[in-house]
């Protein structure tokens, strides 16, 4: 019996000390430095970290908790956001400038924060102004955890592949051109992990396979404008996983990926052994720009073919795949339970919300851009800060945006801080509407959603039968192509200050963005973290006592 109770008092303990344990801890130190570099062969600034174009892989697991001291010292102030991370409970971490004060020059700021219940590929870049055209932006991928199976065997390698279009005015001169009220125009150049490749057979190679070997190809659009087509050369590409979701996985001959977006996909090296072109176009212009760069089998030999797979011609065709992306229902994400456990096409909507983009001139002359009628504008003070610090109504004014807004909202564009209040747990439809000529991409921090539907035409309520209340993906991101309307269903569960915005850098520094504050207003330990000790202040909150009584802090 003394045996017995000696051996279930050990197992308690072990029990114990396992429950406790927290998750590990990467800690990072990242220099941001100005460089120069010469990607379209003119030399021009860029925005580096540890002296790197782009910046160092982040590479985390399920539920690492990720450290991360930022150094700025360039001339201006700075701040990174995550994209895809969700950081619950902490949107202090997000780096938006709604929630975040800047890092001054000179000076250092340590993120801390988890990868809570996620897996995927995602990237991280500068939030301020137009300081992404510069670079500043790098890979971050998300691991399984070993005891959660993922639905396809282990690749032989995992590699990033950040694409995007590129200018080669510096960010100050396109942020003038902005401020000016002109538009920042075309790119001049598509890049590939920040170099622009030609298929003139010359080159080395961004990575290698093996023959017979399946690889996994981690493809971000950092870009600031153009939806870009990718594809390899004679192979297929099978889509596995969508910022943060398994798919179903389907085969394809290239993939449209809009500004923001991430897909997980597996390549399997089963041509004959010598060079191939990865190519990245874009898209919905008439000019096409195209950039390569080289894959190379392992002994292979024999120079790449110089004819190039032709990009796919029109939005319908992006639509069409957009409507094959389909939830894998059978795999486990982030938890053991399978994705498809989640039946969201079964809760009940406790709230509709139409956002209208459109876009217009104020003062005459200066372009402006617009959500149902309200042109954001950043405030010296973050909306959150103030909202925390209890001088909300000194900086801000909550709900300036209706639900349903009229075409008498929409046609006049009103130019102040946009900030909605989401009751917390509510699930929630959001409907974007784009009254524009060109395709938008819209992104959501700290959540994902359900991306059910994209159609042409205007929205009523009569459309909620074409929506997919199945199998719908699970992501951060929608496009919606022009006079098109995009439908997101989600519970906002995750309180804080988040920011909805185009990834269309212009049109976001314009006004196409608005943060959602989805919480109880009294502080509760149980559903938000503090600000952070380490936290930064500026604005008027300099100097303010902290609230009382604290909330627990990560």
């Amino acid at each position: 019996m003394v045996r017995k109770s000696a051996i279930l008092g050990f197992l308690l303990t072990v029990l114990t000390t396992v429950i406790k344990a927290e998750d590990p801890y990467l800690f990072f130190t990242w220099k941001v430095t100005y460089g120069t570099i010469s990607p379209l062969g003119v030399p021009q600034k860029a925005i580096m970290i540890n002296d790197k174009f782009p910046g160092p892989n982040l590479n985390t697991t399920t539920n690492n908790n990720i450290v991360i001291n930022v150094i700025n010292n360039l001339d201006e102030p700075f701040l990174f956001t995550w994209s895809g991370m969700q950081h619950r409970k902490n949107s202090w971490q997000d780096g938006m400038p709604g929630t975040t004060c800047p890092i001054p020059p000179g000076k250092n700021f340590t993120y801390h924060f988890q990868a809570k219940d996620q897996i995927g590929s995602y990237f991280y870049y500068p939030s301020l102004g137009l300081q992404r055209a510069a670079g500043g932006f790098g890979g971050l991928r998300i691991n399984s955890r070993a005891l959660i199976p993922v639905p396809y065997a282990d690749p032989e390698d995992d590699y990033t592949v950040l694409i995007g279009d590129w200018y080669t005015k510096s960010h100050v001169a396109l942020k003038d051109n902005l401020d000016s009220g002109r538009t920042i125009g075309r790119p001049e150049g598509v890049l590939i992990n920040g170099k622009a490749g030609k298929p003139d057979g010359t080159g080395e190679p961004i990575f290698t396979m093996k023959p017979g070997k399946t690889y996994k190809y981690r493809i971000c659009n950092v870009g600031l404008k153009m939806a870009l087509n990718f594809r390899i050369q004679n192979h297929k590409i099978k889509l596995v996983e969508l910022e943060g979701s398994h798919t179903l996985q389907n085969l394809y001959d290239s993939l449209d990926l809009h500004v923001g977006q991430c897909f997980g996909v597996l390549v399997t090296a089963d041509q004959e052994p010598k060079d191939y072109y990865m190519v990245a176009s874009t898209r919905f212009l008439k000019t096409v720009l195209t950039s390569t760069a080289l894959l190379r089998y392992e002994g292979g030999k024999g120079a790449a073919s110089t004819e190039l797979p032709k990009p796919p011609v029109g939005w319908a065709w992006s639509l069409n795949q957009f409507r094959s992306f389909r939830w894998n229902l059978t795999a486990s994400a982030a938890r053991p339970n399978p994705q498809g456990s989640y039946h969201y096409g079964k809760i009940n909507i406790t709230r509709s919300i139409k956002l209208v983009n459109t876009v217009g001139k104020i003062e005459g002359e200066k372009l402006r851009y617009a959500l149902s009628g309200v042109s954001h504008v950043e405030t010296e003070t973050p909306v959150k800060l103030a909202q925390y610090f209890g001088v909300a109504d000194k900086v801000f004014k909550y709900d300036t945006i209706k639900d349903e807004p009229t075409k008498t909202d929409t046609s006049n564009i009103l130019v102040h801080p946009n900030v909605l209040n989401i009751e917390h747990r509510s699930f929630v439809e959001i409907v974007f509407e784009n009254q524009e000529k060109t395709a938008q991409s819209w992104h959501l921090d700290g959540y994902s959603f359900f991306a059910v539907a994209v159609e042409p035409g205007k929205w009523t309520p009569e459309k909620r039968k074409n929506y997919n209340l199945l199998d719908a993906v699970y992501r951060h991101t929608i496009q919606v192509y022009p006079k098109c309307w995009g439908a997101i269903l989600l519970t906002f569960d995750n309180c804080g200050m988040w920011n909805i915005r185009s990834e269309i850098l212009e049109k976001r520094y314009l006004g196409q963005q608005l943060y959602v504050n989805v919480g109880p207003p009294e502080l509760s330990q149980r559903d938000e973290y503090s600000f952070p000790a380490n936290g930064l202040r500026c604005g008027i909150i300099k100097g303010l006592p902290d609230p009382q009584p604290p909330r627990e802090s990560l």
